[in-house]
């Protein structure tokens, strides 16, 4: 796919965004869905829309419940189907079993690993047949993510397209849309977490930390991904 003349503007809306990103990838596409505030929204935006997006969902076998309850509230809310992907269950049986059940804070390595048995081969399968997927990325979260573009091929998934609708939106856009339109939103949030993914990974900000602090804290800034959005 050629996005050589495929030119998203600073002021391109979401809904812009996702419309030309679904034009260009031609095909099937998918929001990979953490049930975060900005994958709530999407859904929200392509709903009113009227624009035809899946939507499907990385169980990790870690995640928090008050997650799975926005997941519910999405699918009694907006009727939607979400399709369900799970680590293959013998590797994850295999890593507990010879390096038990939190090596994943002992080392960059391992942590790597449990990502990559827990969320990545999983992410493969998901974006198996798909021509483009989407996510709920934005530059503000982090530097790792800073110099992401709204529609870009994803070399790394077989260069699908990839959309990201929210990468211009600041936090306090993302929160005055969710409160404008009174969206589904995981109780974590009022505790003081950001971003939330596996229960062992994630905790409530510090004053003064940026969003992505509450992930991986033990590690380097440069280092708090887990590979689903890798360059």
């Amino acid at each position: 796919m050629n996005l050589k003349n495929h030119v998203i503007k600073p002021d391109t809306s979401p809904k812009e965004i996702l419309s030309s990103g679904i034009k260009a990838a031609n095909g099937p596409v998918s929001l990979a869905c953490s049930f975060s505030l900005e994958d709530v929204a999407i859904i929200d935006i392509a709903h009113k829309a009227g624009i035809s997006l899946g939507v499907f969902a990385i169980d990790t076998g870690r995640l928090p419940e008050e997650t799975y309850e926005v997941a519910e509230a999405l699918t009694e809310r907006y009727r939607i189907r979400i399709d369900w992907y799970f680590p293959r269950h013998g590797e994850v049986e295999a890593l507990e079993r010879d390096k038990g059940l939190f090596s994943f804070r002992e080392s960059l390595e391992n942590r790597h690993e449990c990502c990559a048995i827990r969320k990545v081969e999983p992410l493969s399968r998901a974006l198996a047949g798909l021509s483009g997927w989407v996510t709920g990325i934005r530059r503000e979260q982090s530097s790792t993510r800073s110099d992401l573009q709204a529609v870009e091929l994803d070399e790394l998934n077989g260069g699908i397209i990839k959309i990201n609708p929210l990468i211009n939106w600041s936090e306090r856009e993302l929160n005055d849309y969710v409160a404008a339109n009174n969206l589904p939103k995981n109780r974590l949030y009022s505790r003081g977490y950001c971003s939330i993914g596996c229960a062992p990974c994630t905790r409530a900000l510090l004053d003064g930390e940026d969003c992505r602090a509450g992930r991986w804290w033990w590690e380097n800034p440069e280092s708090r991904e887990c590979g689903l959005h890798r360059r």
